[in-house]
């Protein structure tokens, strides 16, 4: 549900806005028409998929985890979760971290799909290889390579905003985190700044073979139904 929300609506709005931006030939795009595409259709994907990410981000956590040893599931499935989240927390609940989610989006986008555009039509334009799948896995494990090393860690503050807990502050419980800096801030003091890079190689190993795949595919589907190449 959260991918077919926000790649979905990020691949579609990319080549729109980058003509909108005055990108009328794709061989010699300035880089920074490209970067700012991305960046605003990652930001369009990530809003309206937010709530899917939330769900998605809290089942994958799984237990409640107040008692050490529970595994009693947080959520019973994705419905539910979303009734849950909705009773307790209002529908501004299903909207948690949406911060972190809409800045790793804009920053994601505006590297993965620049990164491969880029990369392809630099390649062509040296005439170093011709359209075609094996230039379209090339260029897009370039863009995966700088998507890990860009997101990474927006992904570890997205990811702890998400699912923090309330600490217990005097008779009152609190948020460990109040935002993404101060959440950027204590990572930094407490982790020192290889903390935003933890879960660094499966990060890669996840967006790396997600995005050869995604492009790939969309380079074909593109083909299939007479479209040309990105």
């Amino acid at each position: 549900m959260r991918e077919a929300l926000y790649s979905g609506i990020r691949l579609g709005a990319y080549e729109p806005i980058k003509v909108l931006l005055g990108a009328k030939d794709k061989a010699h795009t300035p880089l920074w028409k490209k970067i700012c595409a991305g960046a605003v259709s990652g930001v369009i994907g990530s809003s309206i998929a937010t709530p899917t990410d939330l769900v998605k981000v809290r089942m994958q956590a799984c237990t409640h985890g107040h008692v050490a040893g529970d595994k009693t599931p947080r959520y019973k499935n994705t419905y539910s979760a979303f009734g849950e989240i909705i009773r307790k927390e209002g529908v501004k609940g299903l909207y948690v971290g949406v911060g972190p989610t809409v800045k790793r989006a804009a920053i994601l986008t505006a590297t993965q799909i620049p990164s491969y555009d880029h990369t392809k039509h630099t390649i062509l334009n040296l005439k170093w290889m011709d359209e075609g799948p094996l230039l379209h896995i090339i260029s897009s494990m370039v863009a995966g390579f700088m998507a890990a090393l860009t997101t990474s860690p927006v992904d570890v503050v997205k990811t702890r905003i998400m699912n923090q807990k309330y600490e217990p502050i005097g008779h009152h419980h609190e948020k460990v985190y109040t935002g993404t800096f101060d959440c950027l801030v204590k990572i930094v003091k407490t982790e020192g700044l290889l903390g935003l890079y933890k879960g660094f190689i499966p990060n890669w190993m996840r967006i790396g073979p997600h995005t050869v795949i995604s492009f790939f595919i969309f380079e074909q589907l593109r083909r299939s139904v007479g479209m040309d190449p990105v």
